[in-house]
């Protein structure tokens, strides 16, 4: 698959997936209202959310990527119909069972485990470099603001050889 079939940039816009400010009380509503838009959007089915619970509660919250950061996902095979990505921002933090506390969640839909690893994670990679990214995501009052910051990324040397224009 090429690269441009999954744009961080480009999925978030095509599915309407960014959500900023919003509040949860635990880390499952937080993972849910993560979910809740590539759901809508169709890019997953509703027992993808159970499957990401069910996997937090079995191995641990595997995808805190970084202080601050989630990026919950599932197996293609939990109910992935296309790729996807979805960002929300929290107004407070969630706590997890490893007491680590995290205010941005990027869901990520794969449909294998090639484009998740190959194509999804160097992206992902290139936003959260960037100086200060967590504290200015959480700054972003709007779509706008969110992908300006995603396009600011684009240079970096771990998105070399990935095909990310749409």
């Amino acid at each position: 698959m090429k690269g441009r079939e999954m744009n961080l940039k480009q999925a978030l816009t095509d599915n309407k997936s960014i959500r900023l400010g919003l509040s949860a009380e635990t880390w499952q509503e937080a993972v849910k209202l993560s979910v809740e838009p590539l759901i809508e959007s169709g890019a997953v089915q509703p027992q993808y959310y159970d499957a990401i619970v069910e996997s937090t509660e079995e191995y641990g919250p595997y995808y805190i990527l970084m202080p601050g950061m989630a990026m919950p996902h599932a197996r293609p095979e939990a109910g992935v119909n296309r790729d996807a990505f979805s960002l929300i921002t929290l107004t407070e933090p969630v706590t997890f069972s490893d007491g680590k506390e995290v205010s941005i969640l990027l869901s990520l839909a794969a449909t294998s485990s090639k484009i998740h690893t190959s194509v999804a994670i160097p992206q992902i990679i290139a936003l959260f470099e960037l100086e200060n990214s967590i504290e200015r995501l959480k700054a972003c009052q709007s779509e706008e603001e969110v992908l300006a910051l995603i396009e600011e990324s684009k240079d970096s040397p771990y998105l070399q050889g990935l095909d990310l224009d749409s």
